[in-house]
């Protein structure tokens, strides 16, 4: 077994020369971005023509998306971040609106088929298996189902536990490479954000189960858990703010009720602290995301907690967090899939946090409308909570008169006597029964 994976080891250009104009190729996501291979591939861009390069977001190379390769890369985008954000929105790359949970169904029924997928794992243990590290999401999916599958061996890879193994022979080249992984950096966490977490971490009681979406807040409110007892985790990723929780015992996932003592997850985004945390630590299973994010999955954990951000929330409930106007931003990702899994988790927390203000406090978060174009990722039926610095406005079951009311309370109070107006123009409110902004 070792003899034949060692005979398919070639060189970065080697590996690299199996594709061909107009095809689709897959690279893995997050920090397991497969840099050696994707620059051997830009290497061949005079010889190439509109082949597209799809993944979700990555933190790292991506000069595939500069003006110059225009008409040779297209990315496809499923989840933007920084690197790949101006193409985007410039129109030289795409950007494609699915919940989480449901990419991997689209790549094994053939209806987003791969033609070559570059993946970055561990070097194979005794048995010819390897692990997908850092990065499960949806990867697992694309080894079993694109036409041809690279795989770039990196023994700084951590070897994560779960569903995360590949087996040797089902890979058609290797490469072999020993460097850092790309690092996602840990947000750093202001005043606003622990204003806003101290109204989430008040909402969190012991024993619950806890998913951290991406961003200061999130960051923030796990750093106030740490007098909670018995968390749980089931979440998309592991950030680095959940190694401390772990390691002094908050999060021990005794009281799960599935998957107990274990901390379930789809991909990790951090630092090599992270990686070195998770690398063969059985506290943590890996699963793809078709399972870490199935709602159904997610409502099974009692008392499960759901933190996700936004970009505005209009006074009816109505979310956007993936576009500013037209412009994508970042992408639908996991928010909807924890959010209906929380609803339906009992005793279940949905929340939406966000800062009441942008732009150094020049505009509103809390519209009356979303902006012309603006993406609704969450639709104001799957709404419950939405949470500023400024305190907690619930919605679920509400109209849309009381909804406009209790969001108008947690908004800037310097907005909102003009919220107030907006919402009596457009007959959310009645200006005799419109609330006294405060």
């Amino acid at each position: 077994m070792t003899d034949d994976y060692r005979s398919r080891i070639v060189t970065p250009q080697q590996a690299m020369a199996v594709v061909r104009s107009g095809q689709r190729v897959y690279a893995h996501n997050g920090c397991s971005q497969p840099e050696t291979l994707l620059r051997a591939l830009v290497e061949r861009a005079d010889e190439l023509r509109d082949v597209e390069i799809v993944h979700m977001a990555t933190f790292g190379y991506a000069d595939y998306t500069l003006p110059r390769y225009e008409g040779i890369f297209r990315h496809n985008a499923f989840f933007l971040s920084g690197n790949v954000r101006q193409a985007v929105q410039e129109g030289r790359a795409d950007y494609t609106p699915v919940f989480l949970s449901e990419i991997e169904g689209l790549i094994r029924s053939g209806a987003f088929s791969i033609d070559v997928a570059l993946l970055q794992c561990t070097p194979p243990d005794h048995y010819g298996y390897m692990s997908l590290g850092p990065s499960v999401d949806v990867s697992i999916a694309v080894a079993q189902c694109a036409r041809h599958l690279i795989v770039e061996i990196n023994d700084r890879v951590p070897r994560t536990m779960g569903d995360t193994f590949v087996h040797v022979n089902r890979v058609n080249a290797f490469i072999e490479t020993s460097h850092p992984l790309v690092e996602y950096g840990v947000h750093e966490t202001t005043d606003l954000h622990h204003a806003i977490a101290r109204h989430v971490a008040g909402l969190i009681s012991d024993g619950a189960v806890v998913q951290a979406g991406i961003g200061g807040v999130p960051e923030a409110t796990l750093g106030l858990l740490t007098n909670h007892k018995n968390l749980g985790f089931h979440s998309e990723l592991v950030p680095d703010s959940a190694i401390d929780l772990v390691e002094s015992g908050v999060i021990d996932n005794s009281r799960k009720t599935i998957h107990r003592h274990k901390a379930i997850a789809g991909f990790a985004l951090g630092s090599q602290r992270l990686f070195d945390f998770i690398d063969g630590n059985p506290v943590f299973e890996f699963h793809p995301t078709s399972y870490t994010n199935d709602p159904f999955v997610i409502a099974q954990n009692d008392n499960m907690v759901a933190l996700n951000a936004a970009i505005e929330v209009d006074l009816t409930g109505q979310v956007c967090s993936d576009s500013i106007g037209t412009a994508p931003f970042s992408g639908i990702g996991g928010q909807v899939d924890f959010l209906r899994g929380a609803a339906r988790s009992k005793g279940g927390l949905p929340i939406i946090a966000l800062p009441s203000t942008a732009k150094n406090g020049t505009v509103s978060r809390i519209v009356p409308f979303l902006r012309p174009g603006a993406g609704v990722v969450t639709s104001r039926g799957d709404v419950h909570y939405v949470i500023t610095e400024h305190g907690v406005a619930y919605l679920h079951g509400k109209t849309v008169r009381q909804r406009a009311e209790a969001l108008i309370q947690v908004a800037e109070p310097k907005f909102r006597d003009e919220l107030v107006r907006d919402a009596i123009k457009a007959r959310l409110l009645t200006a005799s029964r419109s609330i006294v902004p405060v």
